[in-house]
């Protein structure tokens, strides 16, 4: 408890230094872009449309509100993907930085998951576009959405902390988790209806991919029916948001005084 106190009091004492680093990132981002800021809502609306076309040629999926269901998995996944993914090096580039100044080295990470979460945020005006496009009704269980995203954030920190130390000491993390997220993308029913899979996956999607249950929690607040469902995934998700934060911060821990060895 004192740990977690003391590493909120230092995040408070580096709050300028955080803010800059995330509005740093999505500036970078975005450099050298005509639409800016704009591809955040084009960029998912447009492979939406890809796998939409996509995917009905092969099967006539039964699910309601088809686009919507494609467009909420793709992007809470690539959030997740993208947050990751640009963790891994978070520590490493800014190896400069650790060697002429003292900053807290986590401090790097939580800004790049940070600017991802603004990048989705910004992203979700496609789905606010293709919610009013397809005449699907606001309602006032739209407001649950945040636990989903609370949750995958909190997630996607853990995760990206452990991610980050890992690659200072073994470099192929890189490539390594590339597959991972590839492999995972699939197992976590973004395109297709989860009810389609072998019996034994689908036991292992449903009760044990964490992107599963942020998914559909978000599917079920938005244009689903299976409300008492979503108590039982919160919990999961938070369970599973919380366990991963928990590794991430022990694993980041137990490294950071060895990183300057390997930076």
């Amino acid at each position: 408890m004192q740990r977690t106190i003391s590493r909120i009091r230092t995040l408070l004492r580096y709050r300028e230094l955080f803010f800059q680093l995330v509005s740093r990132d999505i500036k970078l981002k975005y450099r050298r872009s005509i639409l800016g800021y704009f591809w955040s809502m084009l960029n998912p609306l447009l492979t939406m449309i890809v796998l939409v076309i996509v995917f009905s040629a092969l099967f006539r999926p039964d699910i309601p509100h088809f686009p919507i269901y494609v467009i909420i998995g793709q992007l809470l996944f690539n959030f997740m993907a993208g947050a990751t993914s640009r963790s891994l090096n978070s520590v490493i580039e800014n190896a400069s930085l650790l060697k002429k100044i003292f900053v807290p080295k986590y401090i790097f990470t939580l800004a790049t998951v940070t600017s991802e979460l603004v990048s989705f945020v910004l992203s979700l005006g496609a789905f606010i576009v293709l919610v009013i496009a397809t005449n699907v009704p606001f309602t006032a269980r739209y407001f649950f959405i945040l636990i989903p995203i609370v949750q995958l954030y909190i997630f996607s920190i853990g995760l990206g902390l452990f991610l980050a130390q890992a690659t200072v000491f073994f470099r192929d993390t890189v490539h390594i988790w590339g597959v991972v997220t590839t492999a995972w993308m699939f197992l976590s029913a973004i395109f297709y209806p989860v009810e389609i899979l072998p019996d034994r996956l689908y036991f292992f999607v449903t009760n044990f991919n964490p992107m599963y249950f942020y998914i559909t929690m978000f599917r079920n607040f938005t244009i689903g029916e299976a409300y008492m469902g979503s108590l039982d995934l919160a919990i999961r998700g938070a369970v599973a948001a919380a366990l991963m934060l928990l590794i991430g911060l022990v694993s980041f821990a137990y490294s950071k005084n060895k990183f300057i060895l390997h930076i």
